[in-house]
């Protein structure tokens, strides 16, 4: 069985690392740079680095800052937004990002993901998903969760795996911030449907809840941020009780 991997996740807004709930109120968590060399050598398998403004803001990811904190690091890093072209990525790679995360623009233009996918290989283009449970059905939300869309989360993620894309990263809005734990019944329907990894992120808050989305939820990847940025849960403590649970994690 592949190991199942724990991702910290850097929220970045103007340089620095940014948490908030439900996709608001955001407070300062401190220097990405930092935070990224630390889960590094307490056991994070990937990192993700997002910047959540980029594509609000119609500007560009910071790549001198992916350039810094890439040079500290030995474990694989996703790098997103306000990806929009084979320019964009290219920069991201060549500045050490082992993989990219496009969403909005994937969104509007699903044919970003064929290009990217035929270019660089699926293996680094992970699509990232923002949606929310509205009467019943999950609707797939756009800009950092801004902009509400008419797709359907799970036909969403079936195009975007026909398409080439290489992972899905799944954040429930509903979830995200609370620390009530992931959307489970979601991601293992996702699970079952596709055949491409699925990272399960937003709602972690005890070590309980990772337990869960790798058995209920079936994920492949569990991603989080305050709890690791604010020291609530240690990444190695939290990897020694999912292996004493027959969680098969790397040590």
């Amino acid at each position: 069985m592949l190991t199942k991997r724990i991702i910290p996740c850097l929220d970045i807004k103007n340089g620095r690392t940014v948490k908030g709930i439900n996709f608001l109120d955001l407070i300062d968590a401190g220097d990405p740079v930092e935070l990224a060399a630390a889960y590094a050598e307490q056991g994070a398998d990937e990192l993700v680095f997002l910047d959540i403004s980029a594509t609000e803001e119609k500007r560009k990811t910071l790549a001198d800052l992916v350039l810094k904190v890439a040079e500290k690091l030995n474990i694989p890093f996703t790098v997103g937004g306000g990806i929009s072209s084979i320019e964009d990525v290219d920069i991201l790679l060549k500045n050490g990002a082992d993989k990219v995360s496009i969403n909005s623009s994937a969104v509007k233009n699903p044919q970003l993901i064929n290009q990217l996918s035929a270019k660089f290989g699926s293996q680094c283009i992970v699509v990232a998903i923002d949606a929310k449970l509205i009467d019943g059905l999950w609707k797939v939300h756009l800009v950092g969760g801004k902009v509400p869309t008419d797709l359907d989360l799970f036909e969403w993620a079936k195009e975007v795996e026909r398409r080439g894309g290489g992972e899905i990263l799944f954040t429930s809005m509903d979830h995200d911030g609370t620390k009530n734990g992931f959307a489970n019944e979601a991601l293992a329907r996702l699970s079952e449907e596709l055949n491409i990894p699925i990272i399960a992120s937003g709602g972690a808050g005890k070590v309980e809840h990772f337990q869960d989305t790798f058995i209920k939820g079936k994920a492949d990847a569990a991603l989080a941020a305050s709890v690791f940025h604010f020291k609530e849960i240690e990444i190695l403590e939290l990897k020694q009780k999912l292996n004493n649970t027959g969680i098969p994690v790397r040590i």
